[in-house]
């Protein structure tokens, strides 16, 4: 069965070292605290592009069992209060939130 998983992707913030003491330290904390009904969160650092510089920084992934249990942490208070965070943290621009579902190859 395909994954459920909320994504939110942060553009290259304009003090690096600043964005990551504000994501480990407040954001990723909040997330884990306060995000209902997930089962797993992949926060991914890009590090490189063969097309230059990325316009991405981070990726985070928040993984849920079903669409219903995605919809219920959107509607909840921690919920809304983390994504309202994340959009005061990102200092390169708005981060682009997406829901999307999930198929693994395993090989």
């Amino acid at each position: 069965m395909a994954g459920v998983k909320f994504i939110v992707i942060y553009p290259r913030p304009t003090d690096i070292d600043a964005f990551e003491k504000v994501y480990q330290d407040e954001h990723v904390p909040m997330a884990v605290a306060k995000l209902e009904g997930k089962t797993k969160l992949v926060a991914t650092k890009v590090l490189a592009s063969p097309q230059g510089t990325p316009p991405f920084y981070r990726i985070a992934e928040i993984h849920f069992p079903s669409m219903g249990a995605l919809e219920a942490s959107a509607a909840s208070v921690g919920t809304k209060e983390t994504l309202a965070h994340a959009v005061t943290i990102s200092t390169g621009g708005r981060p682009i939130f997406l829901v999307a579902e999930e198929e693994t190859f395993t090989f």
